[in-house]
């Protein structure tokens, strides 16, 4: 129970990788708010967790939805400890000047605003207690972009800088801020990083993967589990990757 009586949020929890956390945490004893847009989702998921889970419906680009999520948390459990920033997006494989300026702006308001929001309700009360831990979960695209990912790229790039950053400003305030960076994993996402799923397309991601496999959401859950846990309190500024050897 390497995290009994923690209290956690998890962005984008109601799938994937945040599901694996989300899970793994309430294994190791703590209570976690599942946010997510899916809140069919993300109810069923706490439906399976039981009385430590909670689901929210969370839009992470929009100010008034994250400070109602952080609320929610702290009405729910009397405070926070941990912050997961999961949630991400990506646009489809293209030539960088071919991504629409839609596409682009999803990206950046998923992926990066959603890390600002967050702070600006968790860091206030992280330094009225001197304590907490933040996760984000970036990626192997941050640290070896693939070609034709280039603003998703970025985007995880952004996460990775901004991870070390807020490490640096508020480790004198007791918090801890932690990156894991996650190879291609078999989740909802997979098919958006290739796309199209189809076995030769498969073979050739696989290829890149020293181990030899994809991510699965209980290898993000278990690197989440001991980076947030006291295990780790001398741990801060770290982008951990968690990729089978990707990055080498």
């Amino acid at each position: 129970m390497r995290l009994q009586g923690k209290r956690a949020i998890v962005t984008g929890g109601a799938s994937g990788f945040g599901a694996g956390i989300a899970r793994k945490f309430v294994a190791e004893g703590a209570n976690v708010l599942i946010a997510d847009l899916n809140i069919a989702g993300a109810q069923a998921l706490a439906d399976e967790l039981g009385s430590a889970a909670v689901a929210s419906e969370t839009n992470v680009a929009d100010n008034q939805s994250v400070r109602n999520m952080v609320e929610l948390a702290c009405d729910a459990f009397g405070g926070i400890d941990i912050l997961i920033n999961n949630v991400g997006t990506t646009h489809l494989p293209a030539p960088m000047e071919d991504v629409t300026e839609a596409d682009f702006d999803k990206v950046f308001l998923v992926n990066c605003k959603s890390v600002y929001l967050t702070a600006k309700y968790v860091v206030p009360p992280f330094k009225q207690q001197g304590s907490g831990a933040i996760l984000n979960v970036a990626s192997t695209a941050g640290v070896s972009p693939r070609p034709r990912l280039n603003w998703y790229n970025a985007s995880k790039g952004w996460m990775n800088t901004a991870t070390k950053g807020m490490a640096i400003e508020l480790a004198p305030d007791g918090i801890r801020v932690n990156a894991i960076n996650p190879v291609a994993g078999d989740t909802p996402l997979l098919k958006m990083f290739m796309g199209e799923d189809t076995p030769e397309v498969r073979a050739k991601f696989l290829s890149t993967i020293p181990i030899g496999r994809f991510s699965t959401p209980e290898d993000m859950g278990n690197a989440a589990c001991y980076l947030c846990s006291d295990e780790a309190s001398m741990v801060t500024g770290v982008c951990m990757e968690v990729d089978g050897g990707r990055c080498i």
